[in-house]
């Protein structure tokens, strides 16, 4: 049997690429092997992932040098920055840099960088509909990550530019669910007016990123959107009650409202809120649920994600 080619995975233990290892771990004959990438190798999802049949190496964005270990021998390498750990864009901007420059030094045959839209093509720093975030920045960490992208054209690093989708996962982790009003009602707060939201199963990521690596060379040099459903947010409001078994309402917010709420990064969700909202044709647009499906044919709707996830959101 052919030796199976090795997937780089960083962030390994997070979301997409935790996503990502699992799908390839659970397709033993898809003909490739898991190298998950992890600060700590002795965390329990990384070791998790070990005793699925990965090989579990230690490295860190910050450092070039370590993730060009982690690199070398490896067919494809999944890259991905965290810009909620310390909210910093230049910070998110130089570990993409560092990815860059290890793929193309260890000489990565397929890269898969998980980008996002430069917001500044469509409301420049000079609009003032929506505040300059860290003096050059409207949506941070939209904004960095693109700026990024160049670098991987400039080294010549054979890339794939993923665009991600709201993670329903977020009503989860990321406070983003349902919560309750003084008057005791459940209502779905975001400044989206009717606009659509694309949004996935962050497991669905991991999946169609696989599927962009099993297509071989046919995506390099491409932008791809994935997408599970573009859904309203009354749409969502109408599948989380049925969900929940009690009405949750949709409650449609002005921008500078939702910047206001004080949690961290709230000015650069509400940028990002209403960047999806006022460009809604360029964002929905960029993001296909038939091609999502094409490379996940396993791609959950909402209301599937739902029936089997809706006993953990948190009701607040």
């Amino acid at each position: 049997m052919a030796e199976k080619r090795i997937i780089a995975v960083i962030g390994a233990t997070g979301a997409q690429g935790g996503g990502l290892a699992r799908a390839i771990l659970a397709d033993p004959k898809g003909g490739f092997a898991v190298r998950a990438i992890t600060r700590d190798v002795n965390s329990e999802k990384a070791q998790a992932l070990k005793r699925l049949g990965a090989e579990v190496v230690a490295a860190d964005v910050k450092d070039v040098e370590s993730i060009k270990r982690a690199f070398t021998g490896a067919y494809g390498a999944f890259c991905v920055t965290f810009f909620w750990e310390d909210f910093s864009a230049e910070n998110e901007k130089a570990q993409a840099i560092n990815m860059a420059r290890a793929a193309k030094e260890a000489g990565v045959q397929h890269a898969i960088w998980s980008t996002f839209e430069d917001t500044r093509k469509y409301i420049p720093l000079s609009d003032n509909r929506m505040p300059t975030l860290q003096g050059k920045y409207k949506v941070a960490h939209f904004d960095a990550k693109s700026e990024a992208d160049q670098t991987f054209k400039d080294l010549g690093v054979p890339t794939t530019f993923l665009l991600t989708s709201f993670y329903w996962e977020n009503l989860i982790y990321f406070g983003a669910g349902p919560q309750k009003g003084s008057d005791g009602k459940l209502a779905l707060t975001y400044p989206m007016g009717q606009q659509k939201l694309p949004g996935i199963a962050s497991e669905d990521i991991g999946k169609c990123v696989y599927g962009i690596f099993k297509k071989g060379r046919e995506f390099i040099g491409k932008t791809v959107g994935v997408a599970g459903e573009h859904l309203t947010g009354t749409e969502m409001a109408a599948a989380l009650s049925k969900a929940l078994g009690q009405e949750v309402r949709y409650n449609d917010v002005p921008p500078d409202v939702y910047r206001g709420f004080g949690f961290p990064g709230a000015d650069d969700m509400g940028n990002m809120f209403q960047f999806k909202r006022d460009f809604e044709d360029v964002y929905t647009g960029a993001r296909s649920i038939e091609i999502s499906r094409s490379l996940n044919p396993e791609l959950q709707s909402f209301g599937y994600w739902l029936s089997k996830n809706a006993n953990r959101i948190p009701i607040q």
